[in-house]
């Protein structure tokens, strides 16, 4: 298979996994020629673990180069954007280095620091459901409170099927520990306002559901940013879907990259994660001097290239 482009934000993990079933049979590779536009999957479930192995991953291989490496882009060219655009966008659209691009609502949000290796989460640690409601498109982020209240989200659910409120709720809860004889339910907090129905019908089918602690996006954005500044929240590296969602939330921008000004979110009904975590952490955690940042981002532009070369069934497995 050759994805071309395939780092666009459009371009989602589950596509990837798709194309990775399409090929497991002859053991297909995949290669992909793309600029990299953001931090989203294509940097953590490839890059990372190339650079990870130094350049000797046995099934990923990748190939970087600057526009200049054709022999047909112009040098001056090449300095002109140097000077003229910002860094971030230079290193990625003409160098193809990944660089945390402008606009990114999260952009205190640190791999290295925030995401860890699974582990078994203790049994007295309470436990909390972030939920965002939808026949098809309901979402849950699980977290387990320790004794420092620092949150770790240990798990996620996201069927993508349409499935009744209570199918929901039996998937939701079938993988929850039993103890002292007991399944444990977890503390919930999810959907809008305006959702009221769905939480009666969650109820319903034997999960209580809070209501949000605030209304406003912004204000829940500021939580959560605040909770990451803070380092209240950490994640297992296990949660692709979430991983994948932090790093391309992104403010709405206009034709030249600047952020319109009145923080809507780009694409912001694909993100459900983001709300489930800003329903509960919003609930569970005041900010703490720590407010959200928003810049510029931008969307095009064809330069630089990085060319990903993925060699075997297992790949994203």
């Amino acid at each position: 298979a050759w994805l071309d482009e395939a780092g666009q934000k459009r371009f989602r993990l589950a596509s990837w996994e798709a194309i990775q079933r399409r090929l497991a049979i002859h053991q297909g590779s995949a290669l992909i020629t793309t600029t990299p536009y953001d931090l989203g999957w294509l940097k953590q479930r490839l890059y990372d673990p190339w650079k990870q192995a130094n350049g000797t991953h046995p099934d990923i291989d990748v190939i970087r180069f600057d526009s200049t490496e054709n022999p047909a882009f112009p040098k001056a060219e090449f300095e002109r954007m140097r000077r003229e655009l910002p860094r971030w966008k230079f290193d990625l659209f003409c160098r193809a280095i990944f660089t945390r691009p402008a606009g990114l609502v999260y952009d205190n949000f640190d791999t290295d620091l925030h995401v860890v290796a699974p582990f078994r989460i203790p049994d007295a640690w309470p436990r909390y459901l972030g939920l965002d409601f939808g026949g098809v498109n309901t979402c849950a982020l699980y977290y387990a409170k320790d004794l420092a209240g620092v949150l770790w989200l240990y798990r996620e659910y996201y069927p993508r099927t349409a499935r009744t409120a209570a199918q929901h709720v039996a998937a939701i809860l079938a993988g929850e520990p039993i103890i002292n004889g007991k399944p444990t339910r977890p503390t919930a907090v999810g959907g809008a306002h305006s959702e009221g129905q769905w939480r009666s019908e969650f109820a319903a089918a034997g999960l209580g559901v809070h209501e949000p602690a605030v209304k406003e996006v912004e204000v829940g954005i500021n939580r959560v940013y605040s909770a990451h500044a803070n380092n209240r929240v950490k994640v297992f590296s296990t949660c692709t879907g979430y991983l994948e969602e932090k790093a391309t939330y992104s403010y709405a921008t206009d034709e030249v990259g600047n952020p319109l000004g009145d923080g809507s979110i780009e694409d912001k009904h694909d993100y459900h994660h983001m709300d489930a975590e800003r329903y509960i952490v919003g609930w569970l955690h005041k900010p703490v001097g720590a407010a959200s940042r928003i810049g510029s981002s931008t969307r095009g532009g064809v330069i630089g290239e990085l060319c990903m070369i993925a060699k075997g069934h297992d790949l994203g497995s």
